[in-house]
């Protein structure tokens, strides 16, 4: 009967022991992070959003690059099609049009888009000038540097997915000491501004509030605010799964040198394009130049146009769209539009446009990423476990293999010793 009970015992303390250890390894697996608002804002450092400036329309270059391949009488229309190729934005009614038809219009081309849209996009010099930061100037072009994008060349500061090889930074911090920074530049072409995070890239989906629409003679005039995203360093143990984001070092992505959201969904249209026609946009940066569209691949990337600018989440069904199932960047920046304002420029000679972006104030609260069940936590709480219930440690578990393993070859050596001296005494 004694037997029975100290049975029954073990085999309820085995079971207890297993339950919670199972719940363990599940909170270890699902909320091994907590995110909080911090407000302890006095010594920190806001690093300025980076701002990337891409040029929408430049209808003097078009023309000058027309003139130069086909002379000054050529067919206005295409005028349009280098339009439609230096700035691609996912359509291209006029060239599929004009070209793809059964008598195309005389100059037509029908491959090699990527060279007549870098002949067609403007070099830094004659994008932007007179480059200030709080009321200092810097050279433009030296910190402004070259960003390959699906919606083409772009120049960028603050960001970590440019081209260049020795990419160069500008000290954009914002603290106690030097209160809210300001960007201020001249752009000389019309042109998208877009105030993104440093990992972030602009795209065919970025959202309008993000983007500012840079027309001539008028200066703009934007008011942010940021709230930054603090990691505790014990995030990078955490697994993927587990923290739900990405470290932009944590590059999965063939597009971009780093990742974050708006790359993978780059990532993710680059592969619909692949699977519908075969072939990408010229403008797909990192991109295999024999991967990139000719004509009857261009005609098929118009006629999906609206499939692929519509970006589904993994679960959705039944609707038409890049289906993307990416993470956010685990240092991606809460950037809120506060105020827009805009007034002419009178008395300006030269045609252009001044943008100033500035932190309406230094904020005030930023998140934090903590890690509350790291691995160490989880072996504590399984020894925990296994101590209260079995009475149990590491080195018992280490004698059960011993015992089941060493032990028994251990005994028949000893006896088989044992025989070989008894005989040799007799």
């Amino acid at each position: 009967m004694l037997k029975v009970f100290w049975m029954i015992c073990v085999v309820v303390s085995w079971f207890g022991s297993a339950l919670l250890i199972s719940a363990s390894l599940e909170a270890f697996r699902t909320s091994a992070i907590s995110f909080v608002m911090e407000t302890s804002y006095r010594d920190w450092d806001t690093k300025f959003p980076s701002i990337v400036i891409c040029e929408m329309r430049n209808m003097e270059r078009i023309q000058m690059v027309a003139d130069s391949l086909w002379g000054e009488e050529h067919d206005f229309a295409m005028e349009e099609i280098l339009n439609e190729i230096g700035y691609f934005r996912g359509e291209s009614y006029h060239t599929v049009n004009e070209c793809n038809g059964d008598e195309p219009i005389e100059n037509c081309f029908h491959g090699n888009f990527s060279y007549y849209a870098g002949l067609v996009r403007s070099p830094c010099e004659e994008t932007i000038e007179q480059c200030f930061w709080n009321g200092r100037p810097f050279e433009c072009c030296k910190y402004f540097q070259p960003m390959e994008t699906e919606i083409g060349l772009c120049y960028a500061v603050n960001s970590i997915q440019t081209s260049a090889r020795d990419p160069l930074y500008i000290d954009m911090k914002s603290n106690k000491y030097t209160g809210p920074g300001k960007l201020k530049i001249t752009v000389l072409t019309e042109a998208y501004v877009y105030t993104l995070a440093e990992e972030d890239v602009p795209n065919l989906i970025t959202p309008k509030s993000e983007v500012l629409v840079i027309d001539y003679f008028i200066a703009y005039n934007r008011q942010i605010s940021v709230k930054n995203i603090e990691n505790d360093p014990e995030t990078k143990q955490v697994s993927v799964e587990q923290r739900m984001c990405r470290y932009p070092d944590e590059n999965n992505l063939n597009v971009h040198k780093y990742y974050s959201y708006s790359a993978c969904s780059v990532q993710c249209r680059r592969d619909k394009q692949l699977q519908l026609c075969n072939c990408t946009s010229h403008l797909m940066p990192n991109t295999d130049p024999t991967l990139k569209c000719n004509m009857t691949g261009l005609a098929c990337l118009n006629e999906h146009y609206e499939e692929l600018t519509i970006i589904l989440p993994k679960w959705s069904t039944g609707k038409k769209g890049v289906v993307c199932d990416c993470l956010p960047s685990c240092t991606e920046v809460d950037i809120a539009i506060i105020h827009d304002s805009r007034e002419s420029l009178y008395n300006r000679e030269k045609r252009c446009s001044t943008i100033e972006i500035e932190l309406s104030q230094l904020p005030t609260e930023r998140y934090r990423r903590n890690v509350v069940r790291g691995r160490l936590d989880l072996v504590v709480s399984i020894g925990g476990t296994t101590g209260l219930f079995v009475g149990a440690s590491l080195l018992s578990f280490v004698e059960i293999v011993y015992y089941f393993t060493i032990r028994p070859y251990g005994t028949i050596y000893m006896r088989k010793n044992h025989l070989q001296i008894v005989k040799e005494r007799q």
